[in-house]
Formats: structure tokens, sequence, C-alpha cells
């Protein structure tokens, strides 16, 4: 049995999340896009533990990507994945705001 993905919550209101996410090997994100009933959904998510090996992420469009760690991107509009962690884990810290 693969281990599970460990989401923890910093902080959640309405408009505006933190979590801590931490992807563990063998996880993968299929392409996809998240949608919200109304308004402009963002992610700002900052890389803080890149995997050995996989584990790389993929955006249609991103608006921010700087070293392949910070990415600025809308997930409700662009599809988004994560190719499969071969080694180690990814973990994430994740900011999610809808306007």
């Amino acid at each position: 049995m693969l281990a599970r993905v460990r989401n923890k919550v910093l902080f959640t209101s309405k408009r505006f999340s933190a979590y801590l996410v931490t992807y563990p090997k063998q996880h993968k994100v299929m392409n996809h896009i998240d949608p919200v009933a109304k308004g402009k959904y963002f992610k700002f998510n900052i890389v803080l533990r890149q995997p050995k090996m996989g584990g790389v992420f993929h955006c249609q469009k991103c608006i921010v990507n700087l070293f392949g760690r910070v990415y600025l991107f809308r997930p409700d509009k662009y599809e988004h994945s994560v190719t499969r962690i071969e080694e180690g884990e990814r973990k994430l810290l994740s900011f999610a705001l809808i306007l």
C-alpha cells in the first residue's frame, strides 16, 4: 500500500488558506483543473523539499515560475500535474486565494 499525502492545514477561511503538503514516494498528480463556484482562484506554491527523482510540477500556464521551486498559477483555469515521485518526497507550502 502506498503512503498517503499528508496535508496539514495551517490556516483556512472562505477566501484564503495555507497548507503544508507532503507527497510521498510513488505519488503523482494527474493532469486536472480545480474548479471554483465563482471568482478567480490563485495558488502560490513554494517547494520546500524536492524529491531526488521525479515529482516535477507541470502547468499549462504559470504566472510565475522561479527556479522550479516557486509557482504562482491559476488552478481553475489551467491544467496542472506532478510526475510520479520515484525517489524521496516532495514537500511544499501552498497558499490558495479566491478573489
